[in-house]
């Protein structure tokens, strides 16, 4: 018995901000971004639309191409580090926006590799019996944490939201293994300082825009490159998949030179590997959950396809999962 992705959904908001657009609220060029990143243009979302309005669009979506009705799902898990609110949860606003009854609907906090914690937890679900269908869903509002006085970070992050639908499958296919990690001894690296118990809101804080994004990029990079090959390798290995057999490797879109370095180290070909960064940016949770629904929605996927889904956030956080589709 295996949990199984049966369908995924996604949404993009309208807006696209693109390098030039950038070159004209910071310090910065359209060149500049592309080479470092291989970020070109990202969506945002408008004032109007919160996390769970399009964790929602995407969670329709999923449940569309399911073929089910909503109230079939026992349980949804939403992975976010931008939540409508800090109470009530964004999954229950979600619930209630698909009008789902007699379910039960909580968040969880992983940063980017948020989506792959919340698909372990629904496998957990579904092969313990608590659960026969699950909603996982992924979304991000990530330009309301982004600082666009700051040039090293307001080029990397967009906005966006995926979602799939799992259950319980006889036939093998499904999730294969999984990986999951955590350090907090690198927390400082990727945060946001205010706005918790540890630094509450106050005129101060708004004052040294500490509500907003902080990274320190050189020293996340070196540990994510490491981290995610570590996890890609392991679940691969326990999936007993071949390299060359493998269909999509879909890494967390965050930076071009990181996805190159993981496609070098594992010896995988470009087109084994699923990219959309250049069109999305940095959705943090959203990332994965998006690409297999575009993946997916293109037609690039087929029953019995061995895909790799491998990602790494603040937390710090890193995690693996081989599925066979």
């Amino acid at each position: 018995m295996k949990a199984r992705i049966i369908s995924t959904g996604y949404f993009l908001p309208e807006r696209i901000l693109t390098n030039k657009d950038l070159e004209k609220m910071v310090d910065t060029t359209d060149e500049w971004i592309t080479k470092r990143t291989g970020i070109t243009e990202r969506r945002i979302a408008s004032e109007e639309e919160a996390s769970s309005d399009m964790g929602t669009r995407a969670s329709q979506m999923a449940i569309e191409n399911a073929g089910i009705k909503a109230n079939e799902i026992d349980a949804v898990i939403c992975s976010t580090i931008t939540p409508d609110h800090f109470f009530p949860s964004t999954a229950c606003l979600i619930q209630h926006n698909l009008r789902i009854k007699d379910a039960y609907a909580f968040d969880l906090s992983a940063a980017c590799s948020g989506f792959l914690f919340a698909l372990n937890t629904a496998e957990s679900m579904l092969l313990s019996g608590k659960a026969d269908t699950v909603l996982v869903v992924a979304p991000e509002k990530l330009s309301s944490i982004t600082d666009w006085k700051d040039r090293s970070t307001c080029v990397l992050f967009g906005d966006g939201a995926g979602a799939a639908i799992l259950k319980k499958d006889e036939s093998g296919n499904g999730i294969q293994s999984t990986y999951l990690k955590s350090d907090g001894a690198f927390g400082d690296l990727l945060m946001v300082p205010a706005g918790g118990s540890r630094m509450p809101a106050s005129p101060e804080t708004i004052e040294k825009r500490q509500h907003y994004l902080k990274m320190k990029g050189n020293e996340i990079f070196k540990v994510a490159v490491k981290s995610m090959i570590k996890a890609a390798k392991h679940v691969i290995k326990d999936a007993a998949f071949k390299p060359e057999d493998i269909k999509a490797l879909i890494p967390h879109q965050a930076n071009m030179r990181i996805i190159n370095a993981i496609e070098k180290r594992l010896s995988l070909k470009d087109e084994q590997i699923f990219v959309n960064l250049d069109k999305t940016g940095n959705t943090s949770a959203a990332s994965i959950a998006i690409s297999l629904g575009e993946l997916e929605s293109s037609g690039g996927l087929k029953e019995g396809d061995k895909v790799v889904l491998v990602s790494f956030g603040g937390g710090l956080t890193w995690a693996g999962i081989a599925l066979t589709w």
